[in-house]
């Protein structure tokens, strides 16, 4: 038998040159965002002072590709395709029979998936003339992101940062900084709804949606900015599904078949972008893959979240949106993964999940690290503290494997690398890292608070 290929690599001229918008296939129908102040479904015309006119048609199309334009092929190209990779020595170190792969989205400029939605979402609005971006961000991988996108096109980039973020991350903001961005800490006192927050919250760690009520403030301030977001809404999704397709790509060329594919979940980008080129195969019966979400015990959307609608934002200027929610007000703890602390998972995701299309677990962020550690010493790949809810997976199923003898085929996305989130490992080593439970002692009851404040829909 041949010995197995740890690196999978796809040559440049194999890389896909559309994304798969998994709207046109879905079984349900989608509910729409709906406009907040009428509560009737959004059209072209609300989103405009946001967002530019190629990426106001793939949020509500139902064309099942989108042409990646070459201009944005060419940027890919830098890091693209990127590499599927067998993990062969944590197979040993966990003595299952279940082939383990992990596709490797830190190989990109940002050290994350994120640039795949960066550097279209700065192309068209660029075409479109805007010569300015802002957006929040939460452990800073978006925001390195937008920022090398913007410098690709010559574009300012204004940058507010989870004030939990910007204090424990200095080296995501210097990033930033040196592709050439302007980060605040946020909640600032540079917008309306940054100060409120400071008022009403003093001494706050932030979170994403006060971070993107100051993007979006400062974003429709201007016609010449336009405002980007990193996750949740479906352009962004369906940005992210050139991840799935080159996995496809990749296990056809070594002739595997997956039983399960993981990917952690904080908005949903990353696990959308693996999955649902998965989804399509599996709902053409070519494919039976489980799919498994994971996420924070911390910021549990989807296993502790209700379905309703709800704002995008803490301050409520964004549509309103069919998500499973622990409310727009959550405040979640200042968990080292800081690009999981959101309040809703993504319509698209939300909506796949509540239907059945998806299993979702929660993990606490102690047993996430160990994972992690356990990964870098076999694989020597430090991942992301995000990235380590689906390493953790990864290793229980693993585990789970090796018990009952399972021959499975295990494919998890590997969002990140974890090289500027050294402190966090380094709060891991020394034995400084709470559990979650630990984290927010509290959770029950700020759960209690923020679902009695979600927004009562009128039937248009």
């Amino acid at each position: 038998m041949d010995a197995p290929q740890h690196r999978i690599t796809l040559a440049e001229s194999e890389m896909p040159t559309r994304w798969y918008n998994i709207v046109a296939d879905l079984p349900e129908p989608l509910p729409p965002m709906l406009h907040p102040g009428t509560h009737e479904p959004v059209g072209p015309e609300d989103l405009a002072p946001l967002f530019p006119p190629a990426l106001i048609e793939q949020e509500l199309g139902t064309e099942r590709y989108y042409d990646i334009p070459e201009e944005v092929q060419e940027v890919y190209r830098l890091w693209r395709p990127s590499p599927l990779i067998r993990a062969t020595r944590l197979e040993r170190e966990l003595g299952t029979p279940a082939r383990l792969y992990v596709k490797y989205e830190g190989v990109s400029p940002a050290g994350s998936h994120k640039p795949n939605s960066a550097v279209p979402q700065a192309y068209y609005n660029h075409q479109a003339g805007i010569t300015r971006l802002t957006t929040e961000t939460g452990a800073g991988q978006w925001g390195a992101s937008l920022a090398f996108a913007c410098a690709q096109y010559a574009m300012e980039c204004e940058v507010w940062q989870v004030a939990g973020s910007f204090d424990s991350k200095p080296y995501r903001r210097l990033m930033m900084e040196t592709f050439g961005a302007q980060v605040h800490r946020s909640p600032s006192d540079l917008t309306e709804a940054g100060r409120v927050i400071q008022a009403s919250h003093p001494g706050t760690t932030g979170s994403l949606g006060i971070a993107i009520s100051e993007a979006v403030e400062a974003a429709v301030q201007s016609p010449t900015t336009s405002y980007a977001l990193g996750s949740v809404l479906n352009h962004v999704l369906l940005h992210q599904t050139i991840i799935g397709e080159e996995t496809l790509l990749q296990l056809a060329k070594v002739g595997e078949t997956p039983d399960l594919l993981i990917g952690c979940t904080g908005g949903g980008s990353n696990f959308a972008g693996l999955a649902f080129p998965f989804l399509r195969e599996t709902w053409a019966g070519r494919m039976t893959p489980a799919l498994r979400a994971v996420e924070p015990a911390a910021c549990p959307s989807l296993t502790r979240g209700t379905y309703a609608y709800d704002f995008g934002d803490v301050a409520g200027m964004t549509p309103l949106m069919k998500m499973h929610t622990l409310g727009s007000g959550f405040m979640p703890s200042a968990i080292h993964a800081g690009g999981l602390r959101y309040h809703g998972m993504a319509p698209l995701v939300s909506h796949l999940y509540h239907h059945g299309h998806l299993e979702a677990v929660a993990k606490e962020q102690a047993e996430c690290f160990d994972a992690g550690a356990l990964f870098a010493r076999c694989e020597g790949i430090i991942p992301a503290p995000e990235s380590t809810h689906a390493i953790a997976e990864l290793v229980a199923e693993g585990r789970r494997c090796a018990e009952s003898g399972e021959e499975k085929v295990v494919v998890v996305g590997l969002s990140g690398h974890g090289h500027l989130e050294l402190p966090a490992y380094g709060d891991h080593t020394a034995g400084r890292l709470r559990s979650s439970a630990a984290d927010d002692p509290d959770l029950d009851a700020h759960l209690r608070g923020s679902m009695a404040a979600l927004p009562e829909v009128r039937a248009s």
